[in-house]
């Protein structure tokens, strides 16, 4: 599975696809070849983006026939698209590339290096724990536009929170001042055995939902708690 989200890197927004699933062949493949090429994917009305897609695709598969290699992620930045695998040995990787890309008009580079330790990925690809809250956020505000909601329209937003040990979760009870959260219930069952679910009113558009994730998350580490996510109803259910 792959799965998109946003970072800033160096005051740069820096767009990521990652495969969820990458690291289960970290022991197999130790060469991290790098591929970029002078093209925005993040345009998606400009000239030549479906094609662009169809060679992204081309790429993919001709590296990873026979298992050669593993793609695992890719970065747009400041008008390159840049794309990573993992490959079990470095020859004949740069050979695929040019065969793939030679006869297309984009300017590329490609560069092969070893990577044992999967730095690269852990420093550069992989999402951080907020990262992938906000990874779920957006598949929750997706399925809400496609039921038609208005995001911009404030309504109650349950947040749950859970903790490892009951006293971590009182103290964070106890000392909860975040600006418009209020305590709904506390939380007891297989999944959060010491949970918390916090309500707050506000919009549920990407920038807003990830304000207010960014800060309860902040208050939650205070307490080494973990953020399991938020759940809310669509506009016209409220009394708007």
């Amino acid at each position: 599975m792959r799965e998109i989200f946003l970072r800033e890197e160096n005051g740069n927004d820096v767009y990521i696809e990652v495969a969820m699933n990458a690291y289960a062949y970290s022991n197999k493949y130790a060469w991290l070849l790098s591929v970029f090429v002078k093209f925005d994917a993040l345009n998606e009305e400009a000239e030549g983006f479906e094609e662009f897609l169809d060679l992204k695709e081309s790429l993919i598969i001709a590296l990873e026939h026979d298992e050669k290699a593993k793609y695992v992620g890719s970065r747009v930045v400041d008008g390159w698209s840049e794309f990573y695998f993992y490959a079990a040995d470095s020859k004949g990787l740069d050979a695929v590339v040019t065969n793939i890309l030679h006869s297309s008009d984009y300017v590329y580079e490609s560069n092969v290096v070893r990577d044992t330790k999967w730095d690269f990925h852990y420093q550069n690809l992989a999402p951080s724990e907020l990262e992938l809250c906000h990874i779920q956020s957006e598949k929750i505000i997706f399925l809400l536009q496609e039921e038609g909601d208005n995001l911009e329209v404030q309504r109650s937003v349950e947040h749950y929170v859970s903790f490892t040990t009951p006293t971590q979760k009182n103290k964070f009870i106890n000392s909860l001042h975040i600006d418009g959260f209020e305590l709904k219930d506390e939380i007891s069952s297989d999944e959060f055995e010491h949970g918390v679910a916090l309500v707050k009113t506000h919009a549920v558009t990407s920038s807003e939902v990830k304000k207010v994730v960014n800060e309860l998350f902040k208050e939650i580490k205070k307490e080494q708690g973990y953020y399991e996510g938020w759940s809310t109803v669509l506009a016209q259910g409220e009394h708007v």
